[in-house]
Parts: C-alpha cells; structure tokens; sequence
C-alpha cells in the first residue's frame, strides 16, 4: 500500500483548483513542513494540515492531487535556486556551494526523514526528484555549460559530468560520516580541494 492510500481524496470535485493567495498557500506548506520535522513522513496526514490550518480537505486535495505532491511542493517552497552567474565558472561553483551549505542543516535533515518513505513510495521518490533535485542539477549544468562556453574547460572534460554528484553528494553524506552538516565554509573548501582540481581550475 503506498503511503497515500490512507489519505485518498474525495472523488467530488477534485480535478478543480480552487484560488489560494501565495499567504495563504505558504501556511499549509509551513505545516506539512513542520509536521514532516516533528512526526516524519508517516504521520503527516491531508486531513492533519486541514485540521492545523482551518481549511477543507477538499481544499487540498484541489490544489495538491496526493500527499507526495503535496510534501515535494512544500519543500520546494523553502528552496529557491538561484540564479548565479559571476562570469567564471570556478567562481560560481563556489557560489553553488556556498548557497547549498546556507541551507544543508534543514534541508538535509528533512530530506533524511524522507529517505526511508522515498525508498518505499515511487511516487514520492519522483516527486521529491522533479521538486528539488531536478532543479539543482539543471542549474550546476547550466553553470558549466557557460563555463565551456568562455573556454574555461573542454566540453569533454571527464570530470564535467561528476560536479552535479559531488556537490549533492556531500551534503548528504557529512552528516553520516562526521556528524555535522556541509555548511558554506566547508562546501566552499570540498570545491576549491576537490571539484576545481578535477576540472583543471586551481
């Protein structure tokens, strides 16, 4: 059984979306969030944030089709990707870096809380993936593609492909290995010892 059979929507009315100011939106994220942190994935429930924030079910069953949806949603509302474009591609991967480590203490222990339930649920596996980790890489590829584009490094750079890996990797995996988390200072350090070496860039 996937971990949204519990909360099946209510067969009437549910391919409308109802109007929800971005106020308004942004309290049922903060919710789902802060029951995800205190409960996990399991305990968080459509009829929950209904009850925690005064509104219908019906309401969020219109706006957000199954509860994977509606977790992806609101992580993703926390984590902008921004836009970085310093004009070197050594320096904007450490402007990626440093961006990622400001909000590796939330983001990892959420996303941690949520790997046990990705593992067990396809469809929330795939909505985490399309909501966060798509974005993050289609944005490091775009950094080194203008990066070949000035001539910086070859476009058949072997080591090109791996950037994307190593700078998500190792947000996820400090925290098992050494028990903190991969905060700017260090993210800033793994890619001046680590990612710009590879890629020729010291």
């Amino acid at each position: 059984m996937t971990s949204q059979a519990a909360d099946r929507p209510e067969p009437a009315g549910v391919t409308r979306r109802s109007k929800i100011t971005p106020e308004r939106e942004q309290e049922f994220y903060d919710a789902v969030l802060e029951q995800l942190g205190e409960c996990g994935y399991a305990s968080v429930t459509m009829e929950g944030i209904a009850a925690s924030t005064r509104c219908s079910k019906s309401t969020l069953y219109r706006q957000w089709k199954t509860k994977p949806q509606f977790v992806a949603a609101a992580l993703r509302s926390h984590r902008r990707t921004r836009c970085i474009d310093t004009g070197s591609l050594a320096e904007d991967l450490r402007e990626a870096a440093r961006a990622a480590g400001e909000l590796s203490g939330r983001d990892t222990k959420l996303l941690q809380a949520l790997a046990h339930a990705a593992g067990q649920d396809p469809e929330l596996q795939r909505a985490l993936r399309e909501a966060l980790v798509e974005p993050e890489i289609a944005a490091l590829k775009e950094i080194i593609r203008r990066g070949v584009e000035r001539g910086e490094v070859p476009a058949d750079h072997p080591a090109l492909e791996y950037v994307p890996a190593q700078l998500l990797g190792v947000l996820r995996v400090r925290p098992v290995l050494e028990g903190e988390w991969a905060d700017p200072e260090y993210m800033v350090r793994f890619v001046e010892a680590a990612v710009l070496p590879a890629l020729g860039l010291t």
